[in-house]
C-alpha cells in the first residue's frame, strides 16, 4: 500500500493539504477493497497423528476394544449308540436266534389218564326238577318235552325221541337241555357232524353248570372217537373228567382206550 501512495506522488506532484486527503482516501479505498476480498473456508483441524502427552492421555478417557463376537454354538447332536454295545446286541440276538434249542424228551403216550380236580359232582339230571314256582309257562313246557325225549333215548328210540326234542327249541329257543339232547339223539343215528353242531350250542349256553359241560365234553368226545379223531377224543375226555370225576362216560370211554389191543386172529 506504501508503494502505492508513494507511486501516486511521483505522477502527481501536489500540495501537502492533498497529498495527506489523497494519502487518507487511498488508505480507505484499499482498506475497502481488503475487506470485499473472499476469506478461505474454515476447516476443522485435523487430529494431531503425533502421540498424545501424557497430561492429555491422563484426562481423556481410554476406550477399550470392542469385544471379540461370541463363539457360535453348534446345534447339539444325538449321540449315536457306542457300536461295542450295538455288536453286543448283535451277537446276543445271533446266539438266541442260531443257538440249537434243547431237545425235549417226548414220552409215549400211555392212554387218557387226566387228574380230576374237583370231586364227584352231584346229579343233576333230573330236569321236571328244574321247573320251579318262577320258572316260565314256556320255558316249564320246553323242559317237560325233554324229559319225556330223554326217557325216549333210555328205551332206545331215537328217531322218536328225535322229533319229541326238536319241538322243545320251538317252544322255548334258550332251553340248553334241548340242545344237548338233539345232540345226543343225532349222536345215535349216527349223525354226528350235527351232533357236534348242536353241542356247539349246549355248550354256550351251560357255561355256569359244570355237571351238564361234562356231559357236553364226553358226548364230544364220543363224536370224535366215531369219527376217528382220537385225539380229540381223548382230550375231550379229560376235559369231561375235569369238570366232573365222576362222569360216567368219559370213565368208560377212557378205560376202553387204556386197554391193549387185542390181536386179529387169523
Amino acid at each position: 500500500m506504501t508503494e502505492l501512495i508513494a507511486l501516486t506522488m511521483k505522477i502527481f506532484p501536489i500540495n501537502l493539504p492533498e497529498r495527506t486527503f489523497l494519502v487518507l482516501a487511498l488508505t480507505a479505498i484499499v482498506g475497502a477493497a481488503g475487506s470485499c476480498a473472499p476469506r478461505p473456508l474454515y476447516r476443522t483441524p485435523l487430529p494431531s497423528t503425533t502421540a498424545a502427552s501424557p497430561s492429555s492421555s491422563a484426562s481423556s478417557p481410554k476406550i477399550s476394544p470392542a469385544p471379540p463376537p461370541p463363539p457360535v454354538q453348534e446345534p447339539a447332536r444325538t449321540p449315536f449308540p457306542q457300536e461295542a454295545k450295538i455288536r453286543e446286541q448283535n451277537l446276543k440276538t445271533k446266539d438266541l436266534t442260531t443257538s440249537p434249542a434243547p431237545k425235549e424228551t417226548v414220552k409215549p403216550s400211555t392212554g387218557v389218564t387226566p387228574e380230576a380236580n374237583t370231586a364227584p359232582l352231584p346229579d343233576d339230571g333230573s330236569l321236571l326238577a328244574k321247573i320251579t314256582p318262577g320258572t316260565s309257562p314256556q320255558r316249564a313246557a320246553s323242559l317237560r318235552l325233554t324229559e319225556e325225549g330223554k326217557k325216549l333215548l333210555e328205551a332206545g328210540d331215537p328217531a322218536k325221541a328225535l322229533s319229541r326234542l326238536e319241538k322243545t327249541i320251538v317252544i322255548d329257543s334258550t332251553n340248553p337241555y334241548g340242545y344237548f339232547y338233539l345232540a345226543k339223539s343225532h349222536y345215535r343215528l349216527g349223525r354226528y357232524k350235527e351232533s357236534l353242531s348242536f353241542l356247539d350250542v349246549a355248550e354256550s349256553r351251560l357255561s355256569g353248570e359244570p355237571f351238564w359241560l361234562a356231559e357236553v365234553y364226553a358226548l364230544r368226545g364220543e363224536n370224535f372217537r366215531a369219527l376217528g379223531m382220537l385225539d380229540k377224543a381223548e382230550a375231550s375226555y379229560a376235559q369231561a373228567l375235569r369238570l366232573n370225576s365222576g362222569n360216567r362216560t368219559a370213565t368208560d370211554a377212557v378205560a376202553r382206550l387204556q386197554e391193549p389191543s387185542q390181536p386179529t386172529s387169523r
